[in-house]
C-alpha cells in the first residue's frame, strides 16, 4: 500500500538518479560551458541504491523511474536494473533515456525487466536538434526508438516545447500518434537555468493544447494511479497517445506522488525543495530498518507545493542532470 505524505497525497513513485554523467548538452539542462560534476567517489554505488530501492518499496513505492544525466552512460547499469526488476512488490520499472544508446541497448533493456521507456527528444529536424542539444546525434536516437518499436517494448516520447526553437513541430509530434503505438508528451519549458529571456522561450499547455485541436480532435483519457503529473489525450483514431504536463501554468502540486534519489544519494521531496536531505549516513550493512525509517520521516516533510519563484524571474540553481530529470 502506498504510504501518504503529511496532506494525504499517496507516495507511490520514486526517481533514482544513478549519474549525472550525459552525452548531450541539452540548453535548458546545462549551462553553455557546462555544469560541474559530482565527484566519482560521491556517486552511490548500485549496491547503496538497491538498499535505498528495497527500503522505498517496502515503504509502499510501487514504481521506479531511472533516470540520469543518461543512465544508460552508466557501466553495468542492465545488470543493475535486471535487479531492480527483482524487487518484491515493485510493480513498474522505468527508465529515462536520450535513446542514443538506445539501438544497441534495447533488447538487453527489455530481457532485464524494463517495462517502459521515456525518451527524450525535442525536435526531428536535425539543425534545431543540434541546435537545442548541442550534438548531431538525432540519427542515433530515431533508431533507437526504431529498435524499440521493433521488439515491442513500450515507450513515450517527451518534448519540452520552446518558443522560436521547436514549437512550429507541436503538430509534426502529434503526428507521430497516428502511426505509432506511443504517448507523445508536451512538456512546458522550466527556466531552471538563468535564461534572461526565460519568458519568451515559455509555451503554456493552454497554447500547446489549442493549437493541437485545431488539427484534431481530442479525447481527455482517465490517469492511472502510478501515473505522473501528465494530463492525456487521444486523437480520433490514433494508436498512439498525446500528453501535457504543465509545471508553470498547472501548478500540479496537489497531486504529485515522487519522491527524488539524487546520484549521491540525496532525497528532494520536490523538484524545488530549497534543501536535500542525505542518506548516506543510513546506508550501512545491517542498517536498512534506520534507513526506512528515515524516508518515511522526509516523505512527511514533503511540502504543500514548490516554493520556486518563477514571477520574481530568479530561475532555480540547479541543473536537471545533476538532480535527475
Amino acid at each position: 500500500m502506498p504510504i501518504a505524505d503529511h496532506y494525504g497525497r499517496k507516495i507511490n513513485y520514486l526517481r533514482l538518479s544513478i549519474t549525472d554523467r550525459c552525452n548531450m548538452r541539452c540548453i535548458y539542462c546545462m549551462p553553455t560551458a557546462g555544469a560541474e560534476k559530482i565527484a566519482q567517489r560521491d556517486i552511490l554505488s548500485y549496491e547503496d541504491f538497491m538498499r535505498i530501492a528495497r527500503a522505498a518499496v517496502s515503504l509502499g513505492i510501487e514504481k521506479i523511474r531511472v533516470t540520469g544525466g543518461e543512465p544508460l552512460e552508466r557501466r553495468g547499469v542492465v545488470d543493475f536494473l535486471a535487479r531492480l526488476a527483482g524487487l518484491k512488490g515493485l510493480q513498474q520499472l522505468v527508465l529515462t533515456t536520450n535513446g542514443v544508446k538506445l539501438a544497441a541497448m534495447a533488447q538487453a533493456l527489455k530481457d532485464a525487466g524494463v517495462q517502459r521507456l521515456n525518451i527524450s527528444l525535442d525536435s526531428l529536424r536535425p539543425e534545431t536538434f543540434r541546435q537545442l542539444t548541442r550534438r548531431d546525434l538525432l540519427s542515433e536516437v530515431l533508431a533507437g526508438i526504431d529498435a524499440v518499436e521493433r521488439i515491442g517494448l513500450p515507450y513515450k516520447i517527451n518534448m519540452v516545447v520552446m518558443r522560436g526553437y521547436n514549437d512550429r513541430e507541436i503538430a509534426d509530434f502529434a503526428a507521430l500518434t497516428a502511426t505509432h503505438d506511443c504517448t507523445v508528451r508536451f512538456i512546458e519549458y522550466m527556466p531552471i537555468l538563468k535564461h534572461a529571456d526565460w519568458r519568451a522561450l515559455l509555451v503554456p499547455t493552454a497554447e500547446i493544447l489549442e493549437r493541437l485541436q485545431q488539427e484534431y480532435v481530442l479525447e481527455l483519457l482517465e490517469r492511472n494511479v502510478t501515473s505522473g503529473p501528465a494530463r492525456e489525450f487521444a486523437i480520433t483514431g490514433a494508436r498512439g497517445r498525446i500528453g501535457v504536463i504543465d509545471p508553470l501554468s498547472g501548478h500540479f502540486c496537489d497531486t504529485c506522488n515522487r519522491i527524488r534519489i539524487t546520484a549521491a544519494g540525496k532525497v528532494r521531496t520536490c523538484l524545488f525543495a530549497e534543501r536535500e536531505e542525505d542518506l548516506r549516513p543510513y546506508l550501512q550493512p545491517g542498517a536498512e530498518g534506520e534507513l526506512a525509517r528515515r524516508l518515511r520521516q522526509l516523505i512527511d516533510t514533503k511540502p504543500a507545493g514548490h516554493v520556486a519563484d518563477f514571477s520574481a524571474g530568479r530561475p532555480c540553481a540547479f541543473t536537471m542532470a545533476r538532480i535527475g530529470g
